[in-house]
């Protein structure tokens, strides 16, 4: 039994080693093992490892053989089955889709049990958004499709944070803003705020800012208003309010671009960081106009609003929608085990992979 493990200090580097995770041991009162089945990895979960530190990322899943500290476990989202429970009206066998570590089992502790969803309450976990340490138990789902699995783990995590992003744009009516930019248009948070915007028929123009290389794949998928690459700014008009909704962190791009906006520029969001290695510069954007984009919190924020069940059918169909549109494009490869998921990963944090590829890592 083996897990994936990341070095903190440098994250284009990885390891496997085998997990200390005690599964022969019968569980304490409250406790649940989970089978991880399959995860899905993408530039999102590179994402996790980069703010890692910065917003307690390597604190969900604490890495075996590491009594330095200095190796962390990348957390995925996937699907996983009860295998022993301790939890009254959880059996073995339900199937739970879910936050898992890039190992095998995941051993929940302080388990809440509600109708459609568990919630793990490991002491160390306790002060990590809620959002992470909730899952769904599908079987209770009444539309659940296991065809749509793969999808699911993938787009999921992704499409959640596209919807939220939209619902903030809106709640702020656009910040005032008559063109949106999305900075990093290939990626697929980027792709599912570009449904949301091409369907909302009040939402401001949209721009797809990319590389040349994935600009006529990202013009070809017809969500953008315009597509533009990182080496034509000069092409964005400077006149009109603008919002940024920048899924690179590249502090180098978003300072040219505040070059060439400069008053025009009304907000930007710094939400992802595919461009992770070009980030943590001054942008030389006022701090009165820029602010972190963080999914869970909004979610949190909507469901005090809305419940529970409120923000879940209201996210929900947009992201099944999504799912369903994406499935033209999206080309998903099966990798056998974490193994040969270290022989990938340093490909991953470069950004070679095309933006159509999606990884399914099956145990």
């Amino acid at each position: 039994m083996n897990e994936l493990q990341i070095l903190k200090s440098d994250i284009t580097q990885s390891r496997v080693v085998e997990s200390k995770l005690d599964i022969d041991t019968p569980l304490a009162a409250g406790e649940i093992l989970l089978k991880v089945d399959k995860f899905g990895f993408s530039a999102n979960n590179v994402t996790y490892a980069a703010a890692g530190d910065q917003l307690g990322y390597w604190q969900f899943f604490p890495a075996s053989n590491n009594e330095t500290e200095t190796w962390g476990i990348i957390p995925v989202w996937g699907f996983a089955d009860v295998v022993a429970s301790s939890v009254e009206a959880v059996d073995a066998g339900e199937r739970i889709f879910g936050y898992y570590p890039t190992n095998s089992y995941l051993k929940m502790q302080n388990v809440k049990v509600l109708e459609s969803r568990l919630v793990d309450g490991a002491e160390h976990r306790s002060k990590l958004p809620p959002g992470y340490n909730t899952y769904r138990r599908v079987g209770k789902e009444a539309d659940y499709d296991s065809n749509m699995d793969n999808m699911r783990m993938l787009l999921w995590p992704l499409y959640i944070t596209s919807f939220c992003l939209w619902d903030s744009l809106q709640h702020n009516d656009w910040h005032g803003a008559k063109q949106v930019i999305v900075i990093s248009a290939s990626s697929k948070t980027s792709i599912g705020l570009g449904y949301a915007l091409a369907a909302d028929t009040d939402a401001p123009t949209s721009i797809g800012l990319t590389s040349k290389r994935n600009q006529e794949w990202v013009a070809g998928l017809e969500l953008y208003d315009t597509t533009i690459n990182y080496d034509a700014l000069e092409e964005i008009d400077a006149s009109i309010p603008t919002v940024i909704v920048d899924m690179s962190g590249n502090s180098q791009l978003l300072a040219d671009i505040y070059a060439h906006l400069g008053d025009s520029l009304v907000h930007c969001l710094n939400v992802g960081l595919t461009h992770w290695s070009e980030g943590g510069k001054d942008t030389g954007i006022p701090a009165d106009r820029r602010e972190f984009f963080f999914a869970p919190s909004h979610i949190q924020m909507r469901i005090k609003e809305w419940g529970h069940e409120g923000f879940d059918s209201k996210s929900s169909q947009f992201i099944y929608d999504s799912c369903k549109r994406s499935a033209h494009w999206i080309k998903i490869e099966k990798l056998d085990g974490v193994e040969e998921l270290a022989d990938i990963y340093a490909d991953v944090c470069a950004g070679k992979l095309p933006p159509e590829k999606a990884l399914v890592i099956e145990l």
